[in-house]
């Protein structure tokens, strides 16, 4: 039986990545998961609300270093400036994670609900991260495009990403910043 919150959340995670990807997500339950993970099932529902939210654990630690980048950054930086700075500072948590975000997203690719749950997930850090920038007094519009230009700045720079370099990873966030920029109308 896992002794800490943390020990039993990752023993849930992997129980669960493993299963959906022996057995698909729909032939799963939370109990079958529970059992892999040495836990029991009401272990479960005091880590996870659903069988969906298991994959995506990690996913406040991501908002709340995103939006204390941008909380604590220079004043003078501009909102997109603030944006990819609260990328850079989660490029640690993006390392980390990868070996499971690639196994989720290969999963959440073979789920109508688990696809609208992530989406419905990076619409909530889009707009926490507009909060965030609000809250240094960017009106809402504006906040708006630059968390929403980051985010495509991301999505491009993880693409081309191996996985296994945060400087690999900065520097093709950076790429990605550039080439926006570079585009005109």
């Amino acid at each position: 039986m896992p002794r800490s919150g943390a020990e039993a959340r990752a023993r849930l995670r992997e129980a669960a990545l493993s299963l959906y990807e022996e057995r698909g997500y729909d032939a799963t339950t939370t109990a079958q998961i529970a059992e892999k993970a040495g836990v029991t099932e009401r272990t479960y529902f005091r880590h996870f609300a659903d069988k969906r939210e298991v994959l995506f654990d990690g996913e406040t630690q991501l908002r709340d270093v995103m939006t204390a980048a941008i909380a604590s950054a220079p004043l003078e930086l501009s909102p997109a400036a603030l944006v990819m700075s609260a990328y850079a500072a989660a490029i640690p948590l993006f390392v980390a994670g990868r070996p499971v975000a690639e196994r989720r997203a290969r999963i959440i690719a073979t789920s109508t609900a688990l696809q609208e749950r992530a989406h419905a997930k990076l619409a909530a850090l889009t707009q926490a991260v507009i909060d965030a920038l609000g809250e240094r007094g960017i009106p809402e519009p504006t906040a708006r495009l630059a968390a929403r230009a980051g985010a495509a700045v991301l999505e491009r720079a993880s693409h081309a990403w191996d996985g296994t370099s945060a400087a690999d990873l900065q520097l093709l966030l950076n790429e990605a910043a550039s080439e926006l920029r570079a585009l005109s109308w």
